[in-house]
């Protein structure tokens, strides 16, 4: 393990004496598009979506379970889901 690692400071030393301190075209390219993403109406979204609470399983299975006995109303719930994402999404 200690060879990997010193091979791989040895790497990265190397690639900083190449750059002579100067940053890659990535790097550079990179930092544009982080600094444009809350510009751009696509990079508003994201920030939005990024920002939502994680998938709450107990109520996918809850869901699901109702699906499986047709006791959901799923064409009117995705309607009001629809117009909920839509409202969080516009300003």
């Amino acid at each position: 393990m200690t060879d990997f690692s010193d091979r791989l400071i040895e790497n990265l030393d190397s690639e900083k004496q190449r750059n002579n301190g100067f940053r890659t075209d990535d790097d550079l390219f990179m930092e544009q598009i982080l600094n444009n993403l809350n510009k751009t109406p696509l990079g508003k979204v994201l920030k939005k979506i990024a920002s939502m609470p994680e998938v709450r399983q107990n109520k996918v299975l809850e869901v699901r379970k109702r699906l499986s006995c047709d006791e959901y109303e799923l064409n009117k719930r995705l309607d009001i889901a629809m117009e909920r994402v839509l409202e969080d999404l516009t300003p």
